[in-house]
């Protein structure tokens, strides 16, 4: 099928959007996951990290962009520029997270971590993909919640309050996955919106953006998890 090809129906290309979308999220984990583990156990390039706050400003600076570009203007986007940013950007995530990986190797925290946020995570979004109830209007709220969690978390780095930030880790856990359920309804609308005009290029195109929306829930959760899990260890 090439990309002037006209997929109909759009019940008849959930199982296939929907497949793309958890095969690209699934390969953008994996980028991230070897790109951390790569770059924390090279000394190189750990020190060309986080010698000074310049590499981490260029690569967040970085990551804004390429959601932003993604977010914003994917329609004028080729396919192929769309897969390129999305694995670039997974691979840019990867490498700040490597502090992660160097600083709980040889723990059980990021397994641990991991293997509840995929549970929690499958979880929620089965939810959101197969409940008949209409969860949009769950939207204001989960991103005034957000916005709640990032003032408190600004305050709390004046504070140092553990116990705050503990609330704080647990109340991301929770607004993540209940983003997660509404991500996936979403994915879902995303293709509804098509109706029965869509070409493979167009398919890919969505599949790639619902694939990042659904990789930040999960990055999200998995943060979250493991500062819960290592505070948890610490104490």
């Amino acid at each position: 099928m090439d990309n002037n090809s006209v997929l109909s129906s759009a019940k008849q290309r959930e199982n296939l959007f929907l497949k793309k979308v958890y095969l690209w999220m699934a390969g953008g984990l994996l980028v991230t996951a070897l790109t951390a583990f790569l770059v924390a156990s090279s000394a190189t390039l750990m020190r060309a990290l986080y010698s000074n706050a310049l590499p981490l400003i260029l690569l967040f600076v970085a990551e804004f962009a390429i959601v932003f570009i993604l977010s914003g203007r994917i329609e004028k986007l080729s396919s192929g520029a769309a897969i390129g940013c999305f694995l670039a950007y997974s691979a840019i995530n990867g490498a700040t997270l490597s502090s992660l990986v160097y600083l709980y190797a040889g723990t059980n925290i990021l397994s641990l971590a991991f293997v509840t946020t995929a549970v929690v995570f499958v979880v929620a979004a089965l939810y959101g993909t197969f409940t008949k109830r209409s969860i949009k209007g769950w939207g204001g709220w989960l991103s005034m919640g957000l916005i709640a969690i990032i003032v408190v978390s600004l305050v709390n780095m004046f504070i140092g309050s553990s116990r705050l930030d503990m609330i704080i880790s647990i109340a991301g856990v929770a607004i993540f996955t209940l983003l997660t359920a509404w991500d996936s309804q979403k994915v879902l609308a995303m293709n509804n919106n098509y109706g029965a005009m869509m070409s493979e290029d167009e398919l890919n195109k969505i599949s790639i953006l619902g694939a990042l929306e659904l990789y930040l829930d999960f990055i999200n959760i998995l943060l979250y998890l493991v500062r819960i899990f290592a505070s948890r260890r610490d104490n």
